[in-house]
């Protein structure tokens, strides 16, 4: 018995993709194993790490929940699409700056869905609890961070 497939459009990053892929794919593994999109982390494999955090028409999505087709017709963001023209978001630099990444595993979910936050407006001390609180960091205590995410909204960070 053959696995029954669909063929999935979606912007990613900008860009029109499409492919066929079997329906029980997740969008985690089509971004990693089709597209070659490598930011998005596999951690728990249940929703929980936030690792696989990516941005669905600009709201942070679990990619290890989501099936592939359910992305059809839809705008995906992964962490590749952060730094543009070789310059990195506001940020990703402001993570650079106040050491708010160790192995980097967590990193690309923590940006993304704190990116999400920043473009929504949501206030600092909201980003810190709430949005962060979504997300497992085993290496760095949160407190660089924490740090980052005050320093972007500090320096007034253009929304993007």
């Amino acid at each position: 018995m053959s696995e029954e497939t669909r063929t999935v459009t979606a912007v990613v990053n900008g860009a029109e993709t499409t492919a066929e892929v079997p329906v029980r794919t997740l969008l985690s593994d089509f971004l990693r194993h089709d597209l070659g999109l490598t930011g998005t982390h596999v951690g728990c494999e249940q929703g929980v790490c936030g690792a696989c955090t990516v941005l669905v028409d600009g709201e942070p999505i679990r990619a290890c929940l989501m099936f592939a087709v359910q992305a059809a017709g839809r705008q995906v963001e992964t962490v590749e699409s952060l730094a543009q023209g070789g310059e990195l978001s506001s940020f990703q630099q402001a993570m650079k700056d106040e050491h708010g990444l160790q192995c980097g595993f967590c990193t690309p979910g923590i940006l993304m869905s704190v990116t999400a936050a920043e473009r929504h407006g949501k206030a600092v001390e909201e980003t810190e609890t709430e949005v962060l609180g979504g997300h497992v960091c085993r290496c760095t205590g949160y407190v660089g961070i924490r740090s980052a995410i005050r320093r972007c909204w500090s320096e007034g960070a253009t929304r993007a």
